[in-house]
């Protein structure tokens, strides 16, 4: 018979998709209000490694990710990613969207998604949200999925998350292996 152990917390990363840094700029405060302070940022980049948000959001979109200092449980991330589709649905005008916030977690073995979105390779966690893991640690870095998403495959998105599981190894008091 296996052995349940306790889970280590988690660190809360969140994709950040706008075409207005001002409104981010605006959230921030909020987000770290209720999260922790950001303690890691990738520097904005053009995101248009797909046409999904064209339609809701326009063409000239901008992309970041940011990691929060404070650790999460892991049960935490569907409240998360409810809150956030709550701030997206707040910010909307004419019932379309201005932000993004796709909430997720980092920690030494994956980097795992929220989404509404059910699909083969998604594990339910409650409340109408699934977990996706969207890259494994393998050696001495991040490997994408089958399905990993265009963006999260760039060698600089790679490794701004490599960096942030750094920080969370040392957080943590384990060596990044």
């Amino acid at each position: 018979m296996g052995k349940t152990k306790t889970y280590h917390p988690v660190k809360l990363i969140m994709g950040v998709s706008t075409a207005d840094i001002g409104l981010w700029e605006k959230l921030r405060p909020q987000l770290e209000a209720a999260y922790s302070p950001i303690d890691l940022q990738l520097d904005w980049y053009k995101f248009d490694h797909t046409k999904y948000y064209t339609k809701e959001m326009g063409s000239n979109l901008l992309k970041c990710f940011v990691s929060f200092e404070e650790f999460i449980n892991v049960e935490a991330l569907p409240g998360i990613k409810h809150a956030t589709n709550a701030i997206e649905k707040a910010y909307a005008v004419d019932g379309k969207r201005r932000i993004n916030l796709d909430p997720g977690y980092i920690n030494a073995p994956k980097l795992v998604l929220a989404t509404t979105k059910d699909f083969s390779h998604r594990i339910y966690l409650q409340d109408g949200i699934f977990g996706d893991i969207h890259l494994k640690f393998r050696g001495k870095n991040f490997k994408p999925q089958e399905w990993t998403y265009p963006d999260y495959r760039e060698p600089f998105v790679l490794k701004f998350f490599e960096k942030v599981r750094d920080v969370y190894m040392e957080q943590i008091g384990l060596e990044s292996v």
